[in-house]
Formats: C-alpha cells, structure tokens, sequence
C-alpha cells in the first residue's frame, strides 16, 4: 500500500510538472500535423513517454521543456512517416468555376483549423499566435517533416542550432542545410498573405460582424465590399476554391439561391486569434450545423474565408449539432 501511495505521489508531482507545457506542446504538434486531433493525442503520447523515460531525464544537461520537446518531436516524426501532408485546396488544385459542380476529393485529408480554446496555457507562456495562422500552418503543409521540425524549432520556438540538433538526433550542419531549405519553400508557397497588417482582435472581430450582418440579408454587394480584391474562398473537404470578389459574388449568389438566407450564427476563435463562426442551416424548425468558417482579415479587407465542412472540425470546437431559436450571431 505504502509503494501504491508513493507511486500516485511521484506520478501527482510529474503531472503537476510537465502540464504548464502542454498548450505550447499541442501549438507544436498542430505545427508539424496540420491537425487538431492529431496534436492534441501526440501531446497525450507525449505525456505518457515522459512519465516512462522520466529516470532517463537529466536536468543537467537539458531543461524539462527541452527534454519535453525532443519527445514531442520524435512522436511527431514518427506520426509522420505514415500521415501525408495536410494542403488546402488553393495550394493543392486549380481554381475552380464558381458555378460549377462541387467536387469532394475522394481520401484526402485536409489542413484543420485549431481552436483558440485548445491553446489554455497555465504556465503563462507566451505562444507565437502569428506561426499558427492557417496561411502559415497550409504552407508548412510543403516541407518535409524534419524541415517543418527545422523551422518551427528555430525560428518559432527560438532553440539554437545545437539544441535544434539534439532534439533531431543530427547535426548542426543538417539543421541549418534543413533550415535554408525549409525558408527558400516558405517564402515561395505564402505568398502576399505573409505581408500582413497586425490588426487587434477586436478590428478583425469588427471585419467578420459587418460579414454576419450582410451574410444575415444576403447582400451579395455588402458582402463584396468586405473583401479584398483578391480574396480567397475555399471549402475543404470539397476541393473547389474560388479567387477574386466577382467569382465569390456568384458563388454567393448560387448559395443564397439554394439555401436561402435563413442561418445562425455562433463565434469561434482559431489558430492564435483569427476571427470565424460557426453556420447552422435551417432543418426541421431548428438548425442544423452546416460549416465552421475561418477568416483572414487584412486592413484592407477579409482577404481569406476558409470554410470547413468536418465533423472532426466540429467536434474539436466543442459545438452543439443543432440550435434552436431565432437567427442571428451569438
């Protein structure tokens, strides 16, 4: 009984230990994955190899949170080697005509948003929110695993080289050949969504309401006037994408056409603070959820809407299937 006890004891204290870590840690992961499932049970996997190889850690030579991350590392490589990568449809097919058949790629796994409720950190660490942005997080998506792990380690999460390194297992010669690969991608697949104007929260909140009100009376024109010239709709798991506000406006059109305008609307929050909300469609007298959409909001105007239509999506945002009541956004 005495041994029991001191077993729940020591097992308390290294929970109470490692658990600070575990918002950045699930940041990481959904880095390297692209997916919010995936990071939340590699963290977990995570968490339960520390516990059995917490006799081999030596704090002399490394920090907890090292030590913590060269796990986490090994568990997503590994993840990895049998997981593809995660695109959205812009950077995976042509655009497509706004009025034409959607078309849902059979076996594809896309690129999932990650709720900003999943990123609690108790430590107070502060987590780079701007890496986590799904333009980031899609053209991550083009790296190989070690240079997704290059990257994020070095100039997200600020380890050196050699400790880059040793989380790895290689060299400071292979991280930094990994790391000018990993930037000479990037800067080729981001594209002009990589200039961004910080905005606050509450500016890009203002963008994505003025949004709801017109989405609410189905004014295509009011919509249109929110969007940058260039924007981008796309709708995962259909690969269809569309490009530019006369593309959208007709896509709209169709979509109000069909459906009508009578929806509901809940608020979420995704990757490090972009604004979104969930839809719900009119079905039996209630509502039924239809979509969770994720925005990217420029100075200039919303220059993204990411729409998914997942079930996994949904669950990861904790939302209720159906609504009931009057529409309108809350």
């Amino acid at each position: 009984m005495a041994d029991l006890e001191r077993d729940v004891d020591e097992k308390a204290d290294f929970d109470r230990r490692i658990e600070p870590f575990r918002g950045e840690l699930i940041a990481f992961c959904y880095r390297m994955l692209g997916s919010a499932h995936d990071a939340e049970d590699l963290v977990q996997d995570t968490y339960l190899r520390a516990w059995r190889a917490r006799s081999q850690y030596d704090g002399a030579r490394a920090s907890l949170r090292t030590w913590l991350y060269r796990i986490a590392t090994n568990v997503c490589l590994t993840a990895l080697e049998v997981r593809g990568r995660r695109p959205m449809p812009a950077g995976f097919v042509a655009a497509s005509d706004p009025l034409g058949p959607l078309v849902q790629r059979e076996h594809a796994t896309w690129l999932q948003p990650l709720p900003d409720a999943m990123l609690r950190d108790p430590a107070g660490t502060v987590i780079d929110r701007s890496s986590l942005r799904l333009a980031f997080s899609a053209a991550l998506q083009h790296l190989s695993a070690r240079q997704r792990g290059a990257l994020v380690l070095r100039e997200v999460l600020g380890f050196s080289a050699a400790e880059t390194a040793s989380i790895l297992g290689t060299t400071v010669a292979s991280v930094n050949s990994s790391l000018q690969r990993a930037r000479a991608r990037m800067k080729a697949v981001e594209g002009a969504e990589a200039q961004t104007i910080e905005l606050t929260t509450a500016e890009e909140r203002a963008w994505v309401d003025r949004y709801v009100k017109a989405f609410e009376v189905a004014d295509i024109e009011g919509l249109k006037r929110l969007l940058t010239q260039d924007v981008i709709l796309e709708m995962p798991p259909m690969v269809n994408w569309f490009a530019g506000r006369d593309n959208y406006g007709q896509f709209m059109g169709w979509v109000f056409d069909r459906a009508g305008s009578d929806w509901r609307f809940r608020a979420v929050s995704a990757n490090g603070g972009q604004p979104g909300f969930a839809t719900y469609q009119p079905d039996g007298g209630g509502y039924r959820l239809h979509l969770v959409q994720v925005f990217t909001v420029t100075a200039q105007g919303i220059s993204r809407i990411s729409a998914f239509q997942d079930a996994a999506v949904f669950e990861s945002f904790g939302l209720a299937a159906r609504l009931e009541g009057p529409s309108g956004i809350s």
